[in-house]
């Protein structure tokens, strides 16, 4: 009864304000479900994007034999120069090639005037005949004076002074002798020869100058191309290795010619190694030879990529040069485990190949790791593997002679 009393009783007093709390009542119970639904949905949604795997690109560590080789930009060179200049003054009468020839051992290259120098032969031959002729005189009168002196029929005064005369004839016909020499070295010295094999370059005196002997201007220079050398530098403290691996056998070295297409590199072997490092700037100075065969396609003056090999490296694990990333910890990996997630690994790389990075350890043969997206992944992150990669996946192979020293 009092309840029945103290519901009217409130309905009289306030019946705006229980109307009121009734409907709010009414419409929070209604909306509790959709509240509840919503947040429901986007913390599905929430969940389901931290789920999302990361697309990336994977490749497979291999195990190769590497060569350890050194780099370096060089210059082709001849084997040798010489600057052909005339030994004797006189005019230029016949030039025997055109610039640019290929000449052979020995061949006539300048014809000088010899009749001046013939001349001179014929009269230092004369004056031999004459001081011979005296001489000969001279020994038969020193028989007679030299049997009449102890008989008294002459004195000893003559008989010294015809002693004296034949010794100074003796070493006038010597004298004679060597101008005969001389004048037949310079006539000899009118026709000018290839010293060796080679290309002449530009002709700098032309037929019918005067030519001065031993002038400083060369009349051509020849140039021999088979063999022909490439000089380049490395780092001097490469010595030690080039010397080390120098006793085990000749270190071959490959030269390919800058901006070139079609051409293959040439190999040769190390031929020189200076005894100085240049004090300036540390480096060392290295020539190779190359045979240069056929259409002598290296050229003095071209810029070549020289590659040294060392050694051999065998059974290195490498890896795609992109995989290898480095970190405020230093050098890591993302490996692939089950295919789904990626793991982060420390690992310690090698020498560059070709694209590739040996890695020296942190990494075993045949482990997936992942080449290209790792700048969205965190250890444990989950993966996707893209399908086109998958099918090219690995390192290719390449070349054994295109490997270089990492920086160190």
């Amino acid at each position: 009864m009092k309840l029945s009393f103290f519901a009217p009783a409130l309905t009289c007093r306030c019946p705006t304000a229980a109307s009121s709390l009734i409907l709010g009542l009414v419409t929070c119970l209604l909306a509790l479900p959709i509240l509840t639904g919503c947040s429901t949905d986007r913390s599905a949604k929430s969940g389901q994007k931290r789920q999302v795997a990361i697309p990336v690109s994977v490749a497979d560590s291999v195990k190769k034999t590497l060569p350890l080789e050194l780099t370096a930009i060089g210059h082709v060179e001849a084997s040798t120069t010489v600057n052909i200049r005339s030994q004797v003054t006189g005019t230029l009468k016949t030039v025997h090639f055109s610039e640019g020839d290929l000449v052979k051992t020995g061949a006539l290259l300048f014809t000088i005037d010899p009749r001046p120098f013939a001349a001179n032969l014929t009269k230092a031959e004369a004056d031999l005949a004459k001081d011979k002729a005296g001489l000969d005189n001279a020994r038969r009168e020193l028989i007679r004076y030299s049997q009449a002196a102890p008989k008294g029929y002459v004195s000893q005064e003559q008989a010294d002074q015809i002693t004296t005369q034949v010794a100074t004839l003796i070493a006038t016909v010597k004298a004679d002798e060597a101008a005969v020499d001389n004048a037949k070295l310079e006539l000899e010295y009118c026709s000018i020869r290839a010293p060796f094999a080679g290309r002449t370059g530009e002709l700098i005196i032309h037929q019918g100058n005067l030519i001065t002997a031993n002038a400083d201007t060369p009349m051509v220079t020849l140039n021999r191309l088979q063999p022909i050398l490439t000089t380049f530098t490395v780092p001097g403290h490469c010595l030690q290795d080039i010397i080390r691996y120098q006793t085990a056998g000749t270190l071959k070295v490959t030269a390919a010619l800058q901006k070139s297409s079609g051409i293959p590199p040439f190999t040769g072997n190390l031929v020189f190694i200076d005894n100085t490092v240049e004090p300036s700037t540390g480096m060392l100075r290295l020539k190779a030879g190359f045979a240069n065969d056929g259409e002598y396609q290296m050229w003095p003056g071209q810029l070549v990529d020289v590659r040294i090999t060392l050694t051999e490296l065998p059974d290195r694990i490498v890896v795609p040069s992109q995989a290898v990333q480095v970190g405020q910890q230093g050098f890591y990996v993302y490996v692939v485990k089950d295919g789904q997630t990626a793991s982060y690994r420390p690992v310690t790389p090698g020498i560059l190949y070709q694209g590739e990075t040996v890695i020296e350890s942190g990494l075993a043969e045949g482990e997936c790791v992942v080449t290209d997206g790792q700048l969205q992944l965190a250890d444990g992150t989950r993966i996707e593997v893209r399908a086109q990669n998958k099918e090219n996946s690995g390192p290719k192979p390449s070349p054994s002679a295109e490997a270089r020293r990492t920086a160190s």
